[in-house]
């Protein structure tokens, strides 16, 4: 008798402990689907701010392309500043 009383302490022991590492497991697996959730989330904002910045880096390279176009350069020359092409006669060679 006293064998089989320690039989039954020994797989409720046993039972305990299986029960602790099932809930343990659960919570684990709860711990890790919130965090893979709250992730993929941050990801998804990083994505979302990636997306603006390329479209603001576009058109700020466009901006600057037009800014810089020869044509915008040589009229601002002319026209604001009174910059012009020399004429022949005013070129002069320098020897070193």
């Amino acid at each position: 008798m006293q064998r089989k009383q320690q039989a039954g302490r020994a797989l409720l022991t046993f039972n305990a402990a299986l029960l602790v590492l099932i809930l343990v497991s659960a919570f684990a697996t709860i711990y890790s689907t919130h965090a893979c959730r709250a992730l993929y989330t941050q990801l998804q904002e990083l994505e979302s701010s990636q997306w603006y910045l390329q479209e603001d880096y576009g058109r700020l390279l466009l901006e600057q392309s037009t800014w810089a176009s020869h044509y915008r350069v040589e009229k601002v020359a002319r026209s604001d500043l009174g910059m012009g092409a020399p004429n022949l006669a005013q070129y002069k060679v320098i020897t070193q």
